[in-house]
């Protein structure tokens, strides 16, 4: 489920020394992430086991940072193959936003101890300072083509509550946008 912030963490991530790996929820969207974006690999979370996929696409590497806007088994996964001394930014939970009742925690928190690791919530408003710098440097890269965006339309104000939904179910690439 790539969003705005998937792209400039894919991006920030293509430095020689890392390598980029996501997930998505369908075959279409794991290939924009590789073909498109130019993740180093991906898998369709859809498809399930998410430890055992996450941990055949790092081919034996860890995890160093970890951009989490999803929580629930996608952070449970991701904890248990964070390297020593990793970090964890986490920025959102969508897993759990439309549950009735709190669902469980990741259920391997030990590894967090074990493998020393730091995880820190931020929020966009708590860096309001940094804004006009964000909007140069990111306007100027979108400009250039240097980041890839993807935003699925629908149409009419009519529709917005489907729209709405469809953000829960996949039903986008990208941001969702209603055209009035």
């Amino acid at each position: 489920m790539p969003s705005s912030a998937s792209f400039s963490a894919s991006e920030a991530g293509q430095a020689p020394a890392y390598a980029v790996t996501g997930s998505a929820g369908s075959a279409e969207k794991v290939a924009w992430l590789t073909d498109e974006l130019g993740f180093d690999a991906a898998y369709d979370y859809r498809d399930g086991d998410l430890v055992g996929q996450l941990g055949t696409v790092l081919d034996g590497r860890r995890i160093d940072v970890y951009f989490d806007n999803v929580g629930g088994d996608h952070l449970e996964a991701a904890i248990e193959h964070m390297a020593d001394f990793g970090r964890i930014a986490a920025c959102g939970a969508i897993a759990t936003y439309d549950a009735t009742e709190p669902p469980p925690g990741p259920r391997n928190l030990t590894r967090v101890v074990q493998r020393r690791l730091s995880m820190t919530g931020f929020i966009v408003t708590d860096h309001r300072d940094a804004a006009s710098e964000f909007y140069r440097t990111v306007g100027g890269w979108l400009a250039e083509g240097k980041l890839v965006a993807r935003e699925t339309y629908v149409d009419g104000l009519d529709r917005a509550v489907e729209a709405f939904l469809g953000l829960g179910t996949g039903g986008n690439t990208g941001k969702m946008l209603v055209r009035l």
